[in-house]
């Protein structure tokens, strides 16, 4: 039951055609959990908890760092080195004190997903990596929760409901039916690497809200089994239909994401070739014969440049035939992970022996070699 206090807060929502006191009950009684309390987490739990879902969870492990700020408005200046996860919990309760929220400060992984997800009813994925994406998705399948999916990067946002239940008792498709294999390791961007427009991920969170609440309040047309695609820049959208392979058949158990990724193979960084910033100033006084290859981004590459040649990470695939196989080539970025990344995707993908990390990266060299070095 609403109380007084509710039945006025909530009042813009009671005269809704089609909602009334009965979908707003149903917000308050239902359990919605949020994984990731960053670009897209923030818009969805402001307006979940504004609109009156009785029970919101925050799983999110981070703190804030200064260069979430640009997109992630729960957050403020004094909060940089704070737990996303506390600090959106706090700004929650004083947006609304009828709601009550749990907050989990982990990281989602296999060995905690069930426990976490079964708790309740919808599950809203605001992550940003495709581990956890797989994972949440093979977790709701298996519990039999809907899965409220999104993904932003640059100028562009998608949007999609998983695994919804049709009315003769069958499934709608789940994440897996779009996207059977995760791509291969450094062929995709990440939102640090490519960038992502500040408002973007407010719009399509705000979307994702939209679709958990249509869901609760059995209001409107929810899109299950569509992708939604919208373009900032064009302001276009389209919406295209999302084939059914019947994927869940084959999801028995949750599985190691970070190895069905390509993030832990028997190929991992332990037995990649790597060499140090002070090998790599050796090379260049001598005069050795060998290629150097930035993989970072332009404005990276504007700030802080030690030579060599430029091929950003996400032009590497269409790039291969100018990487030699003839000398030793080093791969460099801003501290090591994307070139390691881009290391490990030729080895295995295109057969280098070649191939050597840059340890340390350009933060290395601006530490050991160049002090008076800026660093993007």
């Amino acid at each position: 039951m609403l109380t007084s206090d509710e039945l006025f807060r909530y009042s813009r929502q009671l005269v809704l055609p089609d909602f009334g006191k009965q979908g707003q009950e149903k917000l308050k009684q239902a359990k919605v959990l949020v994984i990731g309390a960053g670009g897209l987490g923030a818009p969805v739990l402001l307006y979940l908890a504004a609109a009156g879902v009785g029970h919101i969870g925050i799983v999110d492990h981070d703190n804030v760092d200064i260069s979430n700020l640009q997109r992630q408005v729960l957050f403020y200046t004094a909060d940089i080195g704070k737990s996303k996860a506390e600090t959106a919990a706090t700004r929650l309760h004083e947006l609304n004190t009828e709601i009550q929220i749990k907050v989990f400060k982990e990281k989602l992984i296999a060995e905690n997903a069930l426990n976490i997800i079964k708790q309740f009813d919808v599950i809203v994925d605001c992550s940003d990596n495709f581990p956890t994406r797989y994972l949440l998705n093979d977790a709701c399948v298996l519990l039999d929760k809907v899965l409220i999916y999104a993904s932003v990067f640059r100028y562009e946002g998608q949007l999609a409901v998983f695994n919804g239940k049709k009315s003769d008792g069958n499934h709608y498709p789940n994440y897996r039916d779009l996207f059977p294999e995760p791509p291969s390791p450094g062929t995709v961007m990440n939102c640090e690497q490519g960038g992502v427009l500040g408002v973007l991920p407010g719009l399509i969170g705000c979307m994702q809200a939209n679709e958990v609440i249509k869901l609760i309040a059995s209001s409107g047309d929810v899109l299950h089994g569509r992708l939604l695609i919208f373009d900032t820049l064009s302001m276009q959208q389209q919406i295209i239909r999302i084939p059914e392979r019947n994927s869940r058949l084959q999801i028995k158990s949750l599985i190691d994401y970070e190895e069905f990724c390509g993030l832990k193979t028997k190929h991992t960084y332990s037995g990649m070739k790597e060499i140090t910033v002070q090998e790599l100033k050796a090379m260049k006084d001598s005069g050795e014969d060998f290629q150097l290859i930035d993989v970072r981004e332009d404005y990276e590459v504007e700030t802080s440049d030690i030579g060599g040649e430029w091929i950003p990470m996400g032009d590497i695939p269409e790039n291969v035939g100018k990487i030699s196989k003839a000398k030793k080539v080093i791969i460099h970025c801003r501290s090591g992970g994307r070139s390691g990344n881009v290391v490990q995707w030729l080895e295995k993908n295109h057969g280098f022996s070649n191939l050597y990390n840059l340890k340390g990266g350009i933060v290395s060299w601006a530490t050991e070699i160049d002090p008076d070095m800026e660093v993007a």
